[in-house]
């Protein structure tokens, strides 16, 4: 596949930032294509989806190293596809893709909207999360991720159902827990028998979107709980496609833009 830009063609060598389902979606559908690139892993996961395209693992070093390896590698088109709430890498990729001149789109996922029935406590953060957590004992299914258990320390007077993609490096910092390893995407009817058979009385979530980790949301919502709903952060002005054939459309558009 060639990519145009005005008179000019350029064979396409393309940096994917992934570590999403999307991120995996995109990778076969540019393989299928026969497109050439990278996919990127920051390594917070300790078995990443198998993927069609040639991996590696591990941070840049900031901003200016990602510029650094965008340089290094003459890659032509950057393509966000992390998680909603990694912040930090998506504002990275903004960054180095102005410094660089390099085309960047994100592939992300439209947040949910609470519907009818939903029973949603929105928070801007994790520590509001936490604040909101300060309450009598009761049965918490916190779907946060492993990096922000600790986090939740100081409220141990609740019961945590914890579900991990990896078993926990070090215990939880709770005092009573549950753990399941398990990889989504989930579905309603077991997510809600799951939350029945540990007597959720409370589910802590981020605003993740996409239909992968929904089925808890759907799950509470039938069976009347409420949700701590963790609100997306704030992130730079950037292109965003909530699908792979915007993707892949934007990368064969003439007119893609460089930067942002």
């Amino acid at each position: 596949m060639i990519v145009t830009h005005g008179a000019s063609a350029i064979t396409p060598n393309l940096l994917i930032l992934g570590g999403t389902t999307e991120a995996t979606a995109l990778c076969r559908a540019l393989a299928d294509t026969g497109l050439t690139g990278t996919v990127s892993f920051a390594g917070r996961v300790d078995r990443p989806v198998r993927q069609p395209l040639p991996q590696r693992v591990g941070g840049f070093g900031g901003v200016q190293g990602l510029a650094d390896y965008l340089k290094a590698k003459k890659i032509t088109h950057l393509i966000d596809a992390t998680h909603p709430f990694a912040s930090q890498m998506s504002r990275n990729a903004v960054e180095a893709a102005l410094l660089t001149d390099t085309p960047l789109i994100a592939l992300t996922r439209a947040p949910w909207a609470a519907q009818d029935g939903d029973n949603w406590r929105h928070v801007p953060d994790i520590a509001a999360a936490v604040a909101a957590l300060d309450r009598p004992a009761c049965n918490v299914l916190l779907a946060v991720g492993r990096m922000h258990l600790d986090d939740f320390a100081p409220n141990p007077q609740h019961h945590y159902l914890l579900r991990l993609v990896d078993p926990p490096k070090t215990p939880p910092p709770f005092p009573r827990h549950d753990v399941i390893v398990d990889r989504g995407p989930f579905r309603e009817d077991s997510d809600r028998e799951l939350m029945e058979a540990h007597e959720i009385d409370l589910v802590v979530s981020k605003n993740s979107g996409g239909t992968g980790a929904y089925a808890k949301i759907a799950a509470a919502r039938a069976l009347g709980l409420p949700v701590v709903m963790i609100d997306r952060p704030a992130l730079p002005d950037r292109r965003e496609a909530f699908d792979v054939a915007e993707v892949m459309d934007w990368l064969s558009h003439p007119g893609t833009e460089r930067g942002v």
